[in-house]
This record gives structure tokens, sequence and C-alpha cells, in this order.
């Protein structure tokens, strides 16, 4: 199951990364500064959308990779391990979408 969860998180991830690095590009391009950023995404709902998603789909994979990295290299496994994890994921969904609705709310 966590092969497959991580696989559709890659997925997500891979438009998410092109879209927000995009989205930068076009920032700098154009020459915005941080107030002109924030104050486009003040109150843009599709926007936080984007950004709770990408959190969420960030939140998953890393954490799956990081156990199997820390399980085959480091030969740490079981309980305490998927303990972390999920302490790792709740910690990166928590300060992900604190960020993003903080970009929106301005």
């Amino acid at each position: 199951m966590l092969f497959l969860v991580q696989r559709a998180t890659a997925a997500i991830l891979a438009v998410a990364v092109a879209f927000h690095l995009a989205l930068i590009i076009h920032a700098e391009r154009s020459g915005l500064t941080a107030g002109a950023i924030l104050a486009r995404t003040h109150g843009n709902w599709p926007l936080l959308i984007f950004y709770a998603m990408f959190v969420i789909a960030a939140a998953m994979h890393a954490p799956i990779g990081l156990r199997n990295v820390l399980s085959e290299w480091g030969g740490w496994r079981g309980r305490a391990l998927d303990l972390a994890m999920t302490g790792f994921a709740l910690a990166l969904i928590s300060l992900g979408l604190r960020a993003a609705y903080a970009v929106y709310a301005g």
C-alpha cells in the first residue's frame, strides 16, 4: 500500500512542482515584489487549495521515502519507525498547511 501511495503522490508532486516553478519564474520575470505576490495570493481560494494539495502530497511522500531509507540503510524497523514517520508526516502537514494559510490570509 505504501508503494502505491508514494507513486501516486509522486505523480501529484511532479505536476505541483512544475506549476510552482512556473509561478516563481513568472513572478521573477514580471519583477514582482514580495508584497505584490502576497497581494495576489491574499484571498485566492484556488491557490490555497493547490498549495494544500501540494503540502499533503509532500507530507505523505517524504516520510514513506525516509522510512525506506532508514530501514534499508540504518536498520531501523518496526513500530518505533512507523510512529516516528507518522509524527514527521503530521509535522509536515501542520507546518505546511499553516504556511499556505498564512499566504492566503495575508
